[in-house]
């Protein structure tokens, strides 16, 4: 089984980077709307960078008991991200030239990994968080194998360092070793990741950019 979605124009991978702009300008709104409330001090007032998790402002109601406005803002940053990145693994194939049966796996583990990760805002936070996570470790790894076999050494290591400090984020959270840090390793993962796609989606621009010009220029 191979997976060729039909090429997109470039223009249309500019909107994952349009949806992760959004994602960052509406979670920081968010956190400025969150009412209070943390694990570590449940009667802080206002989003603490420290001791918050990303994941806290999806919730109905704060930490400190209050009914959580930032919610509404928080919800639609991870649906907008999540759509932006389903875009763009959807025309991924076509960033790799030769066809086999690693890149069917990439394409649909990807794809399964975002539409999981929209259900953190159900109230099924560790079962998505599990299912998300294993969609999304076996989508990085086959990417890695088609990113290194094409030769994007670069995107390849940094994609590497970037699930080290993924599955670093998931070893705290289910031992609860240093728990204390995660909610800045998770900002840390997250701020990685985001950079790791960004990088790959100018790639794939530049990628498509270039066959587009090749094809308009008069031969």
């Amino acid at each position: 089984m191979s997976v060729k979605p039909i090429v997109p124009s470039a223009y249309v991978l500019l909107l994952p980077i349009a949806g992760m702009g959004l994602f960052v300008i509406l979670y920081i709104i968010a956190a400025m709307q969150y009412p209070g409330g943390s694990w570590a001090a449940p009667q802080h007032d206002g989003f603490s960078f420290w001791n918050n998790y990303l994941c806290d402002l999806l919730d109905h109601d704060a930490i400190n008991g209050e009914l959580n406005s930032a919610r509404y803002f928080a919800r639609a940053a991870l649906g907008i991200l999540c759509a932006g990145l389903l875009l763009l693994w959807y025309y991924l194939p076509n960033f790799f030239s030769l066809e086999s049966k690693n890149k069917t796996i990439m394409w649909i583990t990807g794809i399964m990994a975002f539409i999981a990760t929209t259900f953190l805002t159900s109230g099924t936070h560790d079962i998505t968080v599990r299912i998300a996570g294993a969609f999304g470790v076996i989508a990085f790894i086959t990417c890695f194998i088609e990113l290194f076999k094409a030769g994007h050494y670069k995107l390849f290591t940094f994609g590497i360092l970037c699930l080290a400090v993924f599955l670093m984020n998931y070893y705290i959270y289910e031992t609860g070793i240093f728990i204390r840090m995660l909610p800045i390793i998770q900002k840390i993962t997250f701020g990685c990741c985001i950079l790791w796609f960004f990088i790959l989606d100018m790639s794939f621009y530049k990628k498509i950019k270039s066959e587009e010009n090749k094809e308009n220029t008069p031969k």
